[in-house]
């Protein structure tokens, strides 16, 4: 049986209340925490609201606002959980879309008056949130960012879960954060998608009215939380992640890539539609989001007892804390046996519904009681990824996929070169050609900002290395996880300086889209039409080789049966001057570039007949938050470990030494950790030649460990890399 994971501990801060107590009785009684925004200037904007956190008492000053109300739902979700004591060796997953958006602001907005403030540059990359929030609260199990814009709350969950089944921990804090941005608000502005009212989901749908917050779910293993006599809300019963491939911003009409993750997600429960007792629906208030997901709850649940509610219609959408804020609302839902409320509906309105919803129970303006088994939230987000999670009562085990052999297969890159070492960056020039001969037409093109372009390259050239033809037969068993360190870090800053230049309504709809961090992996899959597993993760440089552990992960859960996992950070202007004011990328060319590695399951790769480069062997992550018990050293050190002994292999039998190590005070304990470990062998430093890549260099250490395997350079290998405060460590063979 596989591990069985359970809901310990809730916390929250959002726009209907500062706890859980407060937001779950307000969301019963159908009050609601929209009103006039306040921390965004909305001169000369046709919409006004939005869901602010009316909280005067959040930790930590010194971050980022997304990080702050992190810290608050943990706090809360922590002590919940009566978990002061076992705290530091809890790992935290955070999903956000706009990560330090609010530091970005603030940054600029001095740099136009004329006052400096380079403190605020650690904040901005939405891969500070969890590092930041575990480093605050002694957290050192696994850490990571997952910045799948609306999804990332859902997915969050998801991926504790997965770590959980895969045994690299016992105890997760999962959920999401964002805050309310003139970004966002701009952004949305830009694309007409705001509602002038208070936003009405699955009723008027005449757009969404943003919120912020942070909810947070303690996802714990359940023998783990059964020998601590820890109280269990319900179990995380199954979920599901995939990608429409159809469009930047909007859904497949069709409800096509709606329908499959919920489907996923009761494969995964091992449940049928008619099991599902309430569904707490994505529910954004847009017309095409809404219409679409009509259309795919009525085609699976049309002759079910179903109850179907949007909460959004009082918190408004909280973005990438979306997800999270409505899973502590679905478990209390669960828990209590209390169906809450859309509201909103006037009398003709349920007219309306009572049409739209046909055979489903859909809950106006009033909570109920009803017998909750087991319920689902959904959640739908840009770049076309789609979640689906499953809470219940009592045990739902299912049965473990047995563990698959993974190779790599495929290989694509696209890299700066280090050649001027005065010049102190190194850039990749990209011209029309090399789109055009890949297939990519001038209509795609304009659409990519350098970020994804860099990304669709190496991701194009990863699937014809592994001789793939994406097919309607196996485009739901491909999928991607794209790691990064920044993200695309000059559309965010551009759209933001222009913004503070010229004000709100200055946004710009044709680049906002890019703004967010999984939309290289949304442009990939809408061009590839492959429609498996999609996650963007930000963690800093590790987060290239984090990418590969997180694709192994979702290839042995059985799902699908090739991942794409790379790593690609993007150069430029902007980047070199954060990077300079920031002072932590030491004395190193900063360069830019992607690499995608194409991994498959031995069954797969037999099948295709493909070529196999190399055995994933073995492969672990780990996380310090830099205090005296549990050093960088140590985290290090544990990786490489647990790595090896999945691989079944000593040290002594590695015959390549890839590694990444910081360029901070902790690097000569790194470099020490490598030393005393593998015998003062070579270490290779794939940087040498390409300059600081980061995510993209990490990967590439992967890909280069692989190739040398597969010509015999040598029998074995082993990748490490660090960033964030965590490691990550893959050995090939």
């Amino acid at each position: 049986m596989k591990k069985r994971c359970v809901i310990t501990g809730l916390g929250i801060v959002c726009p209907v209340g500062n706890n859980v107590e407060e937001s779950w009785d307000n969301i019963q009684k159908g009050k609601s925490g929209i009103a006039e925004v306040t921390s965004v200037n909305t001169e000369g904007c046709y919409a006004r609201l939005g869901g602010e956190v009316k909280c005067k008492e959040l930790p930590a000053p010194q971050f980022d606002r997304s990080v702050r109300l992190c810290i608050k739902a943990s706090q809360e979700a922590i002590a919940d959980a009566g978990l002061q004591k076992k705290i530091g060796e809890a790992g935290i997953i955070v999903g956000s879309c706009i990560g330090g958006a609010v530091s970005i602001d603030e940054y600029l907005t001095a740099q136009k008056e004329g006052r400096e403030d380079d403190s605020r540059i650690s904040n901005m990359a939405a891969s500070s949130i969890a590092n930041n929030t575990a480093a605050y609260l002694g957290l050192n199990g696994v850490t990571a960012n997952i910045v799948n814009a609306c999804a990332a709350g859902t997915m969050s969950i998801a991926y504790a879960c997965d770590l959980i089944r895969s045994g690299n921990g016992s105890l997760f804090l999962a959920g999401g954060t964002d805050p309310f941005s003139s970004l966002a608000f701009a952004g949305f502005h830009a694309l007409q998608a705001l509602s002038v009212e208070s936003c009405s989901p699955l009723n008027h749908s005449k757009g969404i009215t943003l919120g912020e917050g942070s909810g947070i779910l303690v996802v714990e293993e359940y023998e783990h939380a059964v020998a601590r006599g820890a109280r269990i809300y319900c179990e995380v019963a199954g979920y599901g992640v995939n990608c429409d491939a159809y469009h930047i911003t909007a859904p497949d009409p069709t409800g096509q890539g709606q329908m499959d993750v919920i489907q996923r997600a009761l494969k995964s429960a091992d449940a049928v539609p008619g099991e599902i007792a309430y569904i707490n629906a994505h529910g954004t208030g847009t017309a095409k989001n809404d219409e679409a997901e009509f259309l795919s709850l009525h085609t699976i649940f049309d002759g079910t007892d179903v109850s179907v509610s949007s909460t959004k219609s009082m918190t408004g959408h909280c973005l990438g804390a979306a997800g999270a804020v409505e899973a502590v609302f679905t478990v209390k839902a669960v828990s209590e046996d209390i169906l809450p409320p859309t509201i909103g509906y006037s009398e003709e309105d349920k007219a309306v519904l009572a049409e739209k919803a046909g055979e489903l129970d859909f809950v106006a303006n009033e909570s109920r009681q009803k017998a909750i088994p087991m319920a689902m939230s959904n959640s739908f987000a840009f770049g076309g990824t789609n979640a689906s999670i499953i809470f219940a009562k009592g045990e739902h085990p299912v049965e473990d996929v047995p563990r698959e052999r993974i190779f790599v297969t495929g290989f694509g890159q696209v890299f700066s070169e280090d050649t001027d070492e005065a010049a102190g960056t190194a850039r990749v020039n990209l011209e029309m050609k090399d789109f055009t001969e890949r297939g990519v037409k001038l209509g795609v093109f304009r659409k990519l900002d350098k970020f994804s372009q860099l990304q669709l390259i190496s991701g194009i050239d990863a699937l014809t290395s592994a001789g793939i033809t994406v097919t309607e037969e196996n485009e739901r068993r491909i999928g991607t996880i794209i790691g990064t360190s920044a993200g695309p870090v000059t559309e965010v800053s551009n759209f933001q300086k222009n913004i503070c230049e010229k004000g709100t309504t200055a946004g710009s709809a044709f680049t906002f889209p890019n703004t967010v961090y999984n939309a290289a992996g949304g442009h990939f899959s809408i061009f590839t039409k492959t429609k498996g597993y999609c996650a963007t993760i930000a963690n800093g440089t590790q987060a290239g080789i984090q990418s590969i552990c997180y694709a192994c992960d979702v290839l042995e859960k059985g799902n699908e049966d090739i991942m794409l996992a790379a790593g690609t950070d993007e150069g430029s202007d902007m980047v070199t001057y954060f990077y300079e004011h920031s002072h932590i990328n030491g004395d190193r060319t900063l360069g830019e570039g992607s690499s995608t590695i194409c991994l498959e399951t031995e069954a797969s790769a037999r099948k295709r007949q493909a070529h196999k480069y190399a055995q994933i062997a073995g492969y672990a992550c780990t996380h310090s938050a830099g205090q005296a018990g549990y050093t960088e050293a140590d985290a290090m050190t544990e990786a490489i470990t647990r790595a090896l002994a999945l691989a079944e292999m000593e040290a002594g039998q590695i015959e390549a030494i890839y590694a990444i190590t910081s360029n901070q005070a902790a690097k000569e304990s790194e470099e020490a950790v490598l030393e005393r470990i593998f015998a003062g062998r070579k270490v290779i430093d794939v940087r040498e030649t390409t300059g600081d890549c980061r995510a993209a260099s990490a990967n590439m250490q992967v890909m280069k460990a692989a190739k040398g395997i597969d010509e015999k350079q040598y029998k074995s290998a082993v990748a490490v890399s660090y960033g964030c405060g965590s490691y990550s460590a893959v050995v090939l063979k």
